[in-house]
Formats: structure tokens, sequence, C-alpha cells
């Protein structure tokens, strides 16, 4: 039977642009124009409504294919809306025994939510399968891209599981191919689960610019993201192997590229006919490899020719950056320079990083001396990673200073964040050969003594990290300064204290104590996520 129609579940989510699903049912749309589209977000439906709206949606319109996208899954991923970081870093290191009681009892309360918010997105598949028990099931997403097989293995009967980019995919599921493309878990009816690797690769720049007014005709609640961060993607794919990353495996390590003058055509309809202000580039890195840099350079030309009222932003590496480039970046409405930094070589090479610190220290004074005016500069640091001591945590502050003294310090946020431990990273291996993890261990566990192992915090410096960022909150006025940089100045302020002096020689940190959370965190409970690498 020739699929006629298919309805796509954004699963509940912190609300943040759906470009994911978005691309996924613009593509198809290009291919089967005949087909019909709807495309429902959860994350704009109250909590106590979501299953009746599921119901109705699939009552209605009977699809012959329902696409459920799921974003995120691990327990304790921090986001705008839930912030977890309070809580465990009071439970593990407050001084106060009321606030660790306290943090306990908040702790229990956010993994029961993650459980539960877990269980309901498999509760809306068997809900398909009851209600319409011919139609295909398909579940993709980031989430799903990480975590397939534990996901096929929930699913209902008859689902597939799509791991990584779903563009020709979901055209192939659809054409009701024998055989569709890509990677992908396939659980039969009778429970039997099937994994097909990918063997082709999808060429970006077939992906045209979106046809924003077919998707706001098949998605109602795409006018409420008009004010935020909208997701646009250049490219996909990392050549990089920085041992807590995903993208070069989700993606994979060749990069390829939209073409600029679509990437551009995309935003100038956003910008004049729906009046957007703010886009990030969704890709692993903005600008990161030397053949990069230049098609980076392709696009910001033609939002310069253009004349683009916008302001954008998106994770760069700037090995490559030139002082043309730089300028280019600034005439054309960059609004923060957001990246990885550490202020240690040794800590970037200990987590093969693949950058210079001293060209990244050169890009930020090509971006000073070319047009920098009060952009904000947004330093990711993976403080207490792997190869971190107490020398290469000051030699990170005194780096921080100079950025401070080359931008202001008004206009320098250092986020601090921990290492996560994902599944099939270098860094996961290497914690189960030294026995830390176990070889079977369940990264999607709820178990809080395995949850506590997931996260990358050891003493000594684990501690002192985590009190400063107490101490921080504690005395910290917003309104006139940032939670980042307060830690930051109190950390300094307890590395001169003598016993820390006398660890200035490399003294390891050890994998004993870790803070409770199993993804990167930042460390600025106050602030907007520009994560929307949907």
């Amino acid at each position: 039977m020739k699929t006629k129609s298919v309805l796509y579940v954004r699963l509940p989510n912190w609300k943040i642009y759906p470009g994911g699903v978005v691309y996924v049912a613009d593509y198809v749309h290009k291919h089967r124009p005949d087909l019909k589209q709807h495309l429902l977000d959860l994350a704009l439906v109250a909590p106590a409504e979501r299953k009746r709206v599921l119901r109705e949606h699939l009552q209605d319109m009977r699809p012959d294919i329902v696409a459920f996208s799921w974003r995120n899954m691990q327990s304790f991923g921090p986001h705008p809306e839930d912030d977890a970081l309070d809580v465990v870093m009071n439970f593990d290191h407050a001084k106060s025994p009321w606030r660790r009681i306290k943090a306990a009892k908040d702790a229990v309360r956010i993994i029961y939510d993650y459980a539960a918010n877990r269980l309901n997105n498999f509760v809306y598949m068997r809900l398909v399968r009851g209600l319409l028990p011919e139609s295909r099931i398909v579940v993709g997403g980031t989430a799903v891209s990480i975590f397939g097989k534990q996901v096929a293995e929930k699913c209902p009967p008859n689902s597939m599981v799509v791991v990584g980019e779903g563009e020709d995919t979901m055209l192939s599921i659809v054409n009701d191919a024998a055989e569709p493309v890509g990677e992908y878990y396939l659980k039969d009816a009778a429970g039997k689960i099937t994994h097909r690797p990918r063997s082709e690769s999808f060429d970006l720049a077939e992906r045209t610019a979106v046809d924003f007014a077919y998707i706001a005709g098949i998605f109602p609640g795409f006018t409420q993201y008009l004010g935020d961060d909208i997701g646009v993607n250049t490219k996909r794919g990392c050549p990089f192997q920085c041992h807590f990353c995903l993208y070069n495996k989700i993606e994979g390590a060749r990069q390829r590229y939209r073409d600029p003058v679509q990437i551009v055509d995309e935003i100038e309809t956003l910008n004049r006919d729906y009046g957007v202000k703010k886009i990030w580039f969704t890709d692993a890195q903005f600008c990161s490899t030397r053949e990069s840099t230049h098609h980076v350079e392709a696009v910001l030309d033609e939002i310069l020719a253009r004349k683009l009222d916008i302001s954008w932003s998106g994770y760069l590496r700037l090995n490559f950056l030139t002082p043309e480039i730089a300028h280019k970046m600034l005439a054309s409405g960059i609004s923060s320079i957001d990246l990885s930094f550490t202020g240690s070589q040794h800590v970037i090479d200990a987590l093969t990083l693949g950058y210079k610190l001293d060209q990244q220290m050169e890009a930020f004074r090509m971006f000073q001396a070319n047009g920098f005016t009060n952009q904000k500069v947004k330093l990711y640091m993976p403080l207490n990673a792997p190869g971190e001591t107490v020398r290469t945590l000051r030699m990170t502050i005194e780096k921080i200073k100079e950025l401070y003294e080359l931008f202001g310090r008004e206009n320098v946020l250092p986020f601090i964040f921990f290492i996560g431990v994902q599944p099939g990273t270098p860094v996961e291996k290497l914690l189960i050969s030294q026995g830390y993890l176990k070889p079977d261990y369940d990264p999607l566990t709820l178990n809080p003594f395995i949850i506590k192992k997931l996260l990358y915090n050891p003493q000594p410096l684990g501690r002192l990290i985590a009190r400063a960022y107490l101490e921080a909150v504690d005395t910290l006025d917003s309104s006139s300064d940032y939670i980042g940089r307060a830690t930051m100045e109190i950390l300094e302020r307890e590395l001169a204290k003598p016993e820390w002096r006398r660890l200035e020689t490399d003294l390891p940190s050890t994998p004993r104590k870790v803070i409770p959370i199993v993804q990167a965190i930042r460390l600025e409970p106050v602030c907007t996520t520009n994560d929307n690498r949907e």
C-alpha cells in the first residue's frame, strides 16, 4: 500500500526549535509533494493534555506512518526549565547538612521526572500501535542516534529506529523501499531486532532552502519559535576525535557541505518573511577545518551581500581563522564567540581536541583587531577533565584574565562544564579499562550510584571547584556580576593558599568521586541555552 500520510511527533522537550524534524519534513515534501504531512510538537502542549492531543491527531489524520523525534534521553541532562546543578552541587559538597538533605529530596524528584518522561515517550508509541495497528512507527532524533539499540528494544513491534541523519532514510521509507537507506534498527512483528549500518552517504548539497511557507502550513506551532534562536545547518560531519564527543560517529568523520546560496536563502526567508533576528548554526562546529573556513567565508559573503539584519552564532573552532574571516564574522552579525577553552595545552592534548592554544589566543586577538564591539565571548571550559592539575587550572585562570584585558571583563563569560561519559567514546573506554566502570554498565540507568560515576569530576579538584561554585551562588550579586566569572575568581583565591601551592606539581586527578549528572553541564544556573543542535 502506497504511503499517503505522515504524522511527525516531536516528543516533549524544553522549548527549542525542532530543526531536525523540520529539515526531514521539508526534504520529503520536495520529493513527494503528494504526501500529506503534519508536525505535532508536544513541547508546546501542557503535560496533562499530551496524550489526549496525540490521540485526537491520530484519530483525525489516521496516518500511514507516525514518526517520533526524540531529542534528549540521559538522566540529569540539565536544561533551562530544570536546573539540576544546584541540587547535585549541594548534595555532594554543601557544608550544611540541611542543604544536603534538601538536595537529596530534590534529586529523587528529578530522577522520578526523568524516568516518567522516558516511560511516557514509549506510552505514546504504544498508543499509536493500539489505535492504528497497521501504521508504521519510526523513531529518530539525537537521543536515539546515541541509544538506538536500547530504544529499539522498548519500542512496539513493527518499529524502525533511525540512527543519525534522517532525510534520505525517511524518503525511502515513505517510498515503501524494500530496504530503506541509512542506518537503523528494525523491530519486526515478532519482536526480533535487526541492524542495518549506513553504507551510503547522504549528499547534503541536495538539501535546498527550507520552504517555510509549507512548514508553517503543516506545523501550527512554528510561529511560537520565531522570537527564539532558529537553527540553521550548514554542514555535517566532524573529522576530530575529541575524547568525550560523539559527533564524528553520529554524523561521520567526513565533512559535507550545503550550498552557501541555499543556506542564506533559508536565512533570508526567515529574516524578511518571518522577522527572525537570531540564527544559531547547528553544525558540530561552524568553523573548524581549513576547508570549512572557505565554506564559512562563502556563507558570510552571502549574508553581507544581502545586507541581512540578523545576529548569529554557533560553536567555533579557530585553528584556521584569518583576519579577513574574523572581520566578516563581526560585520555579518556574530553575537557571541562560542568555543571550547582551556588555558593549558596539556589538557587540550589529553582530550585530543586537536588545536594549539597559541593559535586560539591569536584568533582572539584577530577578533579584537577586526571590529569587535560588545559581542560576548563564551568559553566552554572542561574543568577537571583527564589531565587537569592544579598547575593547568591556574594556567586557565591566567588565560581568562588575558581575555578580560582583550575584550573587557563584562564581555567574557566562562561556562564551566564537566566531561560526561558517553557510550562509545574514548573516555568511556579508558574508564572501563581502568575498572572505573563495569564493561556491562547501563548508560541509561537511573541508579544514582552509577549516575554519579558518569560525570568526571574527581578529587582532589572536584570538591574545590564545587565549593567555589556554591560560594559564588551564595554571595554573587547577579545584577552586577556573572556566576562563571565569580566562580573562577574564588578558585584563584583558593589556589593561592599554601595547601594548594604544595600541589603545584603535576598531580593528576583520580576518578574516585564524581558529581551525579550524566551530561556535560555549565556552571551557570540562570543562563538560557544556545544548544539548538536539533
